[in-house]
């Protein structure tokens, strides 16, 4: 039997107030080998997060069925690619499968300066290119499959590719993977919602850190005077 509480006698809890500050905004990186999930757990993250929006990257591809210039991908011709690249306007750039990839630079400039993060989903060239435009920004997360069966079963099963497609997907897999070493996180992706579960650590953990929180040295010097 459960004794009965006189909630009389029980001290209001002291009311917590939650004290924030403006942070700097991160770019934050997903990488992977095609199936292995970063493309799924993007779309995961940017349906829970609010604080983080997608970084929109110029394709010289064509385009797919359901895909719309402009959310999807920035869809250019060559020469046209080849000309941003001249001016600088990509923070990183890379040949991916016969076509060109990459990062228009005023897009993401722009999110950074509304205090919000930018989230990545390129390739391990496209990573280190931006961390050297951007070292101390930038973070950097690795999916790894759980086995190389099971990636060629993912990328079987997605049926988007034929066999051709599939098989030079997975020669390119490995060469990937041997990057791995060159991220600030490595995760396998067993279970997709466990993965997406350590990606969302990961990114809280980097909001936190004290060089990204604006304001901080300010209010510690409130507490001690």
């Amino acid at each position: 039997m459960t004794e009965a509480v006189d909630t009389a006698a029980v001290p209001p809890r002291r009311r917590r107030h939650a004290v924030e500050h403006d942070r700097r905004g991160l770019l934050f990186v997903l990488s992977s080998p095609s199936g292995a999930g970063k493309s799924t757990i993007s779309r995961m993250l940017l349906a829970a997060d609010e604080s983080i929006d997608m970084s929109v990257s110029a394709t010289t591809r064509p385009i797919r069925p359901g895909e719309v210039d402009g959310r999807d991908y920035h869809f250019v011709d060559v020469p046209e690619f080849k000309r941003m690249v001249a001016d600088g306007e990509f923070l990183e750039w890379a040949h991916v499968f016969d076509h060109r990839y990459g990062t228009p630079r005023k897009p993401v400039e722009e999110i950074l300066k509304g205090g919000r993060d930018v989230l990545f989903d390129i390739d391990w060239q496209g990573a280190q290119q931006l961390y050297q435009q951007a070292g101390a920004d930038v973070v950097r997360v690795f999916i790894l499959p759980p086995s190389m069966e099971e990636l060629q079963r993912r990328l079987t099963a997605r049926a988007t590719d034929d066999a051709e497609v599939v098989e030079n997907r997975m020669a390119r897999a490995a060469a990937e993977i041997s990057h791995w070493d060159g991220y600030d996180y490595v995760l396998i992706n067993d279970d997709v919602e466990r993965c997406f579960a350590q990606v969302r650590l990961v990114l809280r953990a980097e909001r936190l850190k004290r060089q990204r929180q604006l304001g901080l040295i300010g209010f510690v010097r409130t507490l001690t005077r």
